[in-house]
């Protein structure tokens, strides 16, 4: 006879215990809410702020304390995405009235032979930079993966005592690379570092006059050829004017 007395006293207390979360629960939203809609006052950046223009800065904090109450972090987290050398950012509310910016910026490698620049890790964005940086030239999509070989690629050629001013890449997916001393070198599709590396090993060894070649091709299985770009007038054949 006391199995219903004993059910409600269990059930009272677990309902009243749940309808407390629920309130705590509501009153939390409004509260976070409520700050939410208040206007930003202060605009705090945090991260990789050295190479993004101070003026640029000063506007995007400016956009953003005249935004409306209640603009959403993640507009302000796609406006901020916006800034000339900003790869990515995070956005966090700090209360009562501030907002936190973190951004990540890329870290320039080359320039884009259509306009732009390409970073470390493959991307092509635009921003100002004025000092000397290697031209890539290649097709649509090709950036990524010139940045991940440009690095061995200068290495290799570091024997050659000449800087690696261009690298190009054709729609076939041939290598080519230009050095600041003039010399072309082609490396073909495969194997373009190991190449690379046999033809700068082998290079302080050429006899004088292969050295003014301004040319190499190294798409051969067992060696390389030296070649001048701008040969004399080919020997007539035979019986031809």
């Amino acid at each position: 006879m006391n199995a219903p007395s004993t059910f409600r006293t269990r059930v009272l207390p677990a309902a009243a215990g749940a309808a407390m979360v629920a309130a705590l629960a509501a009153g939390a939203w409004y509260g976070y809410d409520y700050a939410m809609s208040q206007p930003v006052r202060q605009v705090l950046f945090a991260g990789d702020t050295a190479r993004i223009p101070r003026a640029e800065l000063e506007a995007f904090a400016l956009s953003v304390r005249d935004a409306r109450p209640g603009a959403s972090l993640a507009a302000v987290r796609e406006a901020a995405r916006r800034i000339p050398w900003v790869r990515d950012a995070s956005v966090r509310r700090r209360f009562p009235d501030a907002i936190e910016v973190r951004f990540e910026a890329h870290e320039p490698l080359a320039r884009w032979a259509d306009g732009g620049l390409v970073s470390t890790r493959g991307d092509v964005f635009n921003a100002d930079y004025a000092a000397f940086l290697p031209l890539f030239r290649g097709p649509e999509g090709a950036a990524p993966r010139m940045a991940e070989a440009y690095p061995a690629l200068a290495r290799a050629a570091t024997p050659l005592a000449a800087a690696l001013v261009e690298l190009r890449v054709s729609r076939r997916g041939a290598w080519q690379l230009l050095l600041d001393s003039g010399l072309v070198v082609e490396l073909g599709r495969e194997d373009i570092v190991p190449r690379l590396e046999r033809f700068a090993a082998a290079y302080p060894r050429l006899p004088a006059g292969a050295l003014d070649g301004k040319h190499a091709d190294l798409r051969y299985n067992n060696g390389f050829a030296m070649l001048n770009p701008h040969p004399g007038p080919l020997p007539r054949e035979r019986g031809k004017k």
